[in-house]
């Protein structure tokens, strides 16, 4: 970063009366993590030589004999905390390695940078943009543990409880008990009093507006207690920091109003899972690239870029659903996409083409991800199979425009169908990713390992659906 830069957030700082500034940073899962320092130790010298701190306390990242890291602050990323109750300033930063000066090649916003640049070396494209559209549920209560002798989960909404429930709450549920509840698959945009958290999702896409975020909708989603919000497309850096931004505004929102936020795919057994459908494309000079004379309008370097996607779909899966429960909302009749085909208008297919009046609005929309997905690492992952794509002039094939759900699908290719079968297709299928110095193997290990011990506690465990099955056997 510049001096300039430097100069233009401590006069922000002074500015805008800041008392402290909490320097952010995502580790391997996408986690948010912080550290905050009180203004008065916050000069040029410390946004020039970054903070050092314990790499060894981040699952995935360094041992203990080598743990020594830096933050390194990105001053364009710098927005008020609207939760704080102190003036704070939040601040977004890299993770350097000390012996290298350089990203640390397991940072997840330094690979993302090295994806851009990736990009631009190319000359196929200097701009890559991305919408993503994640879901989420807001529950009034949520209960959970696991030990050795007992586990349960009980979510608790006023729109997905009944009255003889124990854990009901009458005076949240007011507009339920008076008869106002959407039946199932009913929850897609209606009015209120159905809709119950109107007046949250407002107030919180207000808030996103206030850090600077472009908003543009919001609207209750099919499942019960599930909801949507819609902001402005951005390059693949800006909006993976957004999207961190975003999950951490939702969250505190939802707290601030006694309730709890999650963004798990699939938390509610029977219904529609949340997804995060990302809307992608690629520019050179001010021009978009993927607006043409081919199918639907697209250009053969999108239809690449689409066969690049559909063909490392599999190892995708890894970065973009990222759970064991992922693939919980992977499965036919949630509207969820289970097979690897692309349309215009079928959102069955794992790609669809959404309709645009103006070849700037021309992109693709890819609909298996989730929002557990670490941005940084999903959107990259993507970037990096669509431009192998079109390296390699990759064919997708005939587009896909029946209902994949109940049509003949014994010729198509399955994304994987668990979190394991991902795991095994990214360490099979990594040449994609490393190019360019992208991705590097040391990482993509790391990240296997990493997502194989949640894989072991999962599996290794019963499950309380085990009991209903097999105790009386």
């Amino acid at each position: 970063m510049t001096h300039a830069s430097h100069d233009v957030l401590l006069k922000r700082i002074y500015d805008d009366g800041i008392t402290y500034v909490d320097f952010r940073f995502t580790d391997p899962k996408g986690v948010w993590h912080h550290m905050t320092f009180h203004v008065n130790a916050v000069d040029a010298d410390l946004l020039h030589d970054g903070i050092m701190f314990d790499g060894s306390s981040i699952p995935g990242w360094r041992s203990i004999e080598n743990s020594d890291m830096i933050l390194m602050p990105d001053p364009s990323t710098a927005f008020r905390d609207p939760f704080s109750q102190y003036p704070t300033l939040v601040v977004t930063c890299d993770i350097f390695d000390p012996m290298t000066g350089k990203g640390y090649n397991r940072d997840p916003r330094s690979i993302a940078r090295r994806a851009e640049t990736f990009l631009r070396g190319t000359n196929v494209g200097d701009q890559a943009f991305f919408g993503p559209e994640p879901e989420y549920f807001v529950f009034d209560e949520v209960y959970y543990e696991v030990g050795a002798t007992h586990a349960f989960y009980h979510l608790n909404s006023a729109e997905t409880t009944c009255l003889n429930n124990p854990l009901f709450n009458r005076e949240t549920a007011l507009s339920y008990h008076q008869g106002h509840r959407m039946n199932a698959g009913g929850g897609y945009c209606p009015v209120q009093p159905a809709d119950s958290q109107h007046e949250l999702r407002a107030e919180t896409l207000s808030t996103l507006a206030s850090i600077g975020l472009g908003i543009q909708k919001h609207h209750h989603e099919v499942a019960p207690a599930q909801h949507e919000l819609g902001f402005d497309h951005s390059t693949l850096l800006s909006m993976s920091d957004t999207l961190q931004a975003f999950k951490y505004v939702v969250r505190c929102m939802a707290q601030k109003r006694g309730k709890t936020a999650t963004f798990m795919p699939k938390p509610i057994a029977g219904d529609n899972g949340s997804g995060m459908h990302v809307h992608q494309s690629i520019w050179k000079d001010g021009q978009p690239l993927f607006f043409g004379k081919e199918y639907n309008e697209l250009s053969q370097d999108a239809l690449y870029y689409i066969g690049g996607i559909l063909s490392h779909a599999k190892a995708l899966n890894a970065f973009t659903n990222p759970t064991t429960n992922s693939y919980k909302r992977l499965v036919p009749g949630y509207e969820a996409p289970v097979y690897l085909a692309y349309s215009a208008r079928n959102r069955s297919a794992a790609i669809r083409i959404p309709h645009s009046t103006s070849p700037k609005g021309k992109r693709i929309e890819v609909r298996f991800p989730d929002p557990t997905a670490n941005p940084y690492l999903a959107l990259s992952a993507m970037l990096m199979a669509g431009l192998d794509g079109i390296a390699n002039k990759i064919d997708p094939g005939q587009a896909m425009e029946k209902n994949l759900y109940e049509a003949d699908t014994s010729s198509l290719n399955k994304m994987s169908s668990t979190l394991k079968e991902a795991l095994m297709s990214l360490d099979q299928d990594r040449d994609f990713l490393t190019k360019g110095g992208v991705f590097d193997n040391d990482q993509i290990q790391a990240y296997i390992e990493l997502k194989l011990q949640e894989l072991e506690e999962v599996e290794h465990g019963p499950n309380p659906a085990e009991f209903k099955l097999y105790y009386s056997l």
